[in-house]
């Protein structure tokens, strides 16, 4: 049976605002595997750089762990979306530290990835438009459909802010620690404040989805 005129058949399943969100941001995630894909070579590199100081050391042994988990996504012929995304930012971190020469340099890529994140999404909230409701409306195929219900509105900018967080955290801590060469702790904190800090955000949206009284709004409401 198909769908009433004008309703979005991304939605029907879901009562509450919360029950959607977390239902969309699960997906565009990739779940708890693909999270946990995204975070696992990047970790490596760095406690191998942190033990070893030996970049190309580093390089292998984070480059023949996402190998391995991309081998395990053909195999299981599922997205190897998460794994190349991984394998892309050790791939700039490289560049960056060989051109430069300076060890420090490997962690500047995170930096200003993380400073322009910081930036687009405390923009997006400011002018009404979180982007966590597009990463929504990636998923339903709707891009827009989601900011016509105010309190999908209202909820996408709290998680946004959620999002932001960590990011803007990221660059106070590890900016100066740049600027004077601690690269000790630029791993150290690039550790801390990476998959822990993540979790830590993951526990707050979960929380904040976790309520589930935001009834969703019917279509031309």
């Amino acid at each position: 049976m198909s769908a009433p005129h004008g309703a979005n058949p991304g939605t029907d399943a879901y009562e509450t605002v919360e029950q959607l969100v977390r239902g969309q941001l699960a997906k565009a995630l990739g779940g708890r595997r693909g999270i946990v894909e995204s975070a696992v070579p990047t970790a490596l590199f760095t406690v191998s750089w942190i033990v070893s100081h030996e970049l190309k050391l580093s390089l292998v042994i984070s480059v023949v762990a996402t190998v391995l988990l991309l081998v395990a996504r053909l195999a299981q012929r599922s997205t190897i979306q998460f794994v190349l995304n991984s394998l892309f930012g050790i791939g700039i971190a490289a560049i960056f530290a060989s051109r430069s020469g300076e060890a420090r340099d490997v962690f500047l890529p995170g930096i200003i990835y993380n400073g322009a994140y910081a930036a687009a999404f405390i923009l997006s909230i400011v002018v009404g438009w979180p982007l966590l409701g597009f990463m929504i409306g990636s998923v339903t195929g709707d891009p827009t459909a989601w900011h016509g219900d105010r309190g999908l509105v209202k909820l996408c900018s709290q998680l946004t802010w959620v999002m932001a967080a960590p990011c803007v955290l990221r660059v106070v801590v590890q900016y100066p620690l740049w600027l004077t060469d601690h690269v000790a702790l630029l791993g150290t904190a690039k550790i801390a404040l990476g998959w822990p800090l993540q979790l830590a955000s993951f526990a707050v949206m979960a929380w904040l989805l976790g309520r589930n009284h935001t009834p969703l709004e019917p279509d031309g409401a």
